[in-house]
């Protein structure tokens, strides 16, 4: 070939036939600023104080959802300042930082109005998540106004969870188990590991309503996991059977770490938020050191009472018939972590397709292709954010829950282990090495499945065509639209109707489509209508009915009549489906 075909082109050939498969966007890519400045729904009047702060306030209000649901500060920032960009406010300064969200509104010559919201807790709900991204696609399609997103809002946020909490314990307990044989662990180990494992949820559970920091419940479960798995080790033993502690303790530290933001402190890093990034990786270290000194302290009460246990050994090799089984078990983990994680039934499905996906290219290239476990982590997280971010968009799913489930059975837990085995034996140099490892491989997830995220949005990203003709019509704009296009727009005139909107509060997300009204225009005159005399500048009123001009119009009009010219065009597939989810 003479041309030559540019990195980006010759990608968006090989995964064509992914690319088909999926048409759908994710909300974050279907945003374009062009787009919505050239025609807001309803651009407020930006003179109106209260009505910049209710747009804002809404803006600043779905960000923190966002924010807490662990989505990136970047993508934050960009869904704020497209919320306020949809409703007319298009120069607004929008600040992420990791517990606050401050956006203001320039207004030119007038003083500009700051708001800033806090958010004071994180929390593991993706339903909550996905329903904002509707929200957002409805603002997007200009079918709400702000008070009624307000009403939405508020009705997300106080929903209760959609699966009750005991199905959660459970589901915490089945990725455990899980975990334990993805790793090579027996039934016994997974069982041991359920067990612990929803102890360890209700403890902290219990430990949470009473206020105690997410520090110390870490300790405390980091202490649940070793414990079982130190006693059953004892009685196995006296009664000649096999079971591997360790893995049920990596299991257990693979648990207290899903619920970490890992993907999103190493996101802001990587896309330009370096603070929020610091801050969002202190707490994941700290929260890791919590599970280390729990770990560490039951090892040694363990050895007080006499109850020692085996020393770890090196990695555990698998064998071919192992494989199936363990790829299963991965696509079961990242499941259950949906499932723990209250996601919507329509994201189960691509979930357990990411974490089959991320177990299966680490079983080819470290058990058959011997790559090392950072590079097999980076490139098994790479596919999983590009493949998962893709199939997110067949669920209508934020890729954030595809990512953070595709990546949780690959977490680093018995490298973190065999890392503090080693501090507390004497066995410094492997203790660090292990240590060291695991932060790479940790690292290496994080950045792959943000690389993979950054891949998909390039093969589908919107395009504004030039000359784009707004989506409100307007009586002005359908003349325009006329000229251009080179034939006339079949309007359909009928009476105007008051615009009702409507809340249901059982589907908070589902708010009824808006029917808008556009300007009026003048009606024409009728047929065979008796012409209308004038007598010394004033017009005779006998046939027409209308009320006389004023002396100084020379060419006076009848009123305009109320009219509503409602253009028919087909709704996408995305909009279909947003209105029947």
């Amino acid at each position: 070939m003479s041309d030559r075909i540019g990195v980006r082109e010759y990608i968006g050939r090989m995964l064509s036939p992914l690319q088909r498969a999926t048409r759908r966007e994710s909300t974050i890519d279907t945003i374009t600023f062009d787009a919505s400045a050239l025609s807001p729904r309803k651009p407020i009047d930006l003179t109106d104080e209260q009505a910049v702060t209710e747009v804002l306030d809404l803006a600043t209000k779905v960000g923190s959802v966002e924010l807490d649901s662990g989505t990136g500060a970047v993508d934050t920032s960009t869904q704020v300042r497209f919320v306020a960009a949809m409703y007319g406010i298009t120069d607004v300064d929008v600040d992420v930082t990791f517990s606050t969200i401050s956006a203001s509104a320039r207004r030119g010559t007038r003083p500009p109005i700051t708001t800033m919201r806090t958010v004071a807790y994180r929390s593991l709900d993706f339903t909550r998540l996905a329903q904002i991204d509707r929200l957002i696609r409805r603002i997007r399609n200009r079918a709400i106004d702000p008070s009624e997103a307000h009403a939405v809002v508020d009705l997300i946020v106080a929903a209760p969870h959609p699966y009750p909490r005991w199905l959660a314990t459970i589901a915490w307990g089945v990725m455990a188990a899980a975990i334990g044989i993805s790793i090579g662990g027996s039934w016994l180990v997974a069982i041991t590991a359920f067990v612990s494992t929803v102890v360890t949820d209700r403890v902290n559970r219990g430990l949470n309503k009473r206020g105690v920091p997410l520090f110390y419940q870490q300790v405390v479960g980091g202490a649940i996991a070793v414990i079982p798995a130190a006693l059953l080790y004892n009685v196995a033993r006296d009664l000649h059977l096999s079971i591997a502690p360790s893995l049920v303790i990596a299991s257990g530290v693979v648990v207290l770490l899903s619920g970490q933001s890992l993907v999103g402190s190493v996101q802001d890093a990587i896309t330009g938020a370096p603070v929020t990034g610091v801050a969002r990786f202190f707490e994941l270290l700290l929260m890791t050191s919590g599970i280390i000194a729990g770990v560490g302290i039951a090892l040694r009460v363990c050895s007080s009472a006499g109850i020692h246990l085996p020393a770890i050994t090196s990695a555990t090799s698998f064998a071919p018939a192992d494989s199936t089984a363990r790829v299963a078990a991965g696509g079961v983990a990242a499941l259950a972590f949906a499932v723990a994680c209250y996601s919507e039934v329509r994201a189960l499905p691509v979930a357990f397709l990411a974490g089959a996906i991320g177990v299966a290219i680490i079983v080819v290239l470290q058990d058959y292709l011997s790559v090392g476990a950072v590079i097999a982590a980076g490139v098994a997280a790479s596919i999983v954010g590009l493949v998962g971010g893709l199939l997110a968009r067949q669920a209508l799913t934020p890729p954030l829950v595809v990512a953070a489930a595709g990546i949780t059975p690959l977490l680093p837990g018995l490298a973190i282990y065999r890392g503090l085995y080693g501090l507390l034996n004497d066995q410094t140099l492997e203790g660090f090495t292990q240590i060291a490892s695991a932060i790479a491989i940790a690292g290496a997830l994080a950045a792959g499945v943000t690389l993979g995220e950054l891949i998909a949005r390039t093969l589908r990203r919107p395009k504004l065509a030039t000359g784009r003709p707004p989506v409100i019509f307007t009586a002005r704009s359908l003349r325009e639209l006329r000229k251009v296009a080179g034939h006339r727009v079949a309007a359909k005139v009928v009476p105007s109707r008051p615009r009702r909107t409507t809340v249901d509060p059982t589907a908070p997300t589902v708010p009824m489509a808006m029917r808008p009204t556009s300007p009026t225009r003048p009606a024409t005159p009728r047929r065979n209508q008796p012409p209308r005399r004038v007598d010394s500048g004033r017009q005779d009123t006998t046939n027409s009915g209308h009320p006389p001009a004023e002396p100084d119009s020379p060419d006076p009009s009848p009123p305009p009549r109320r009219t509503t010219s409602h253009v028919r065009t087909h709704a996408s597939e995305d909009e279909r489906q947003d209105r029947n989810p």
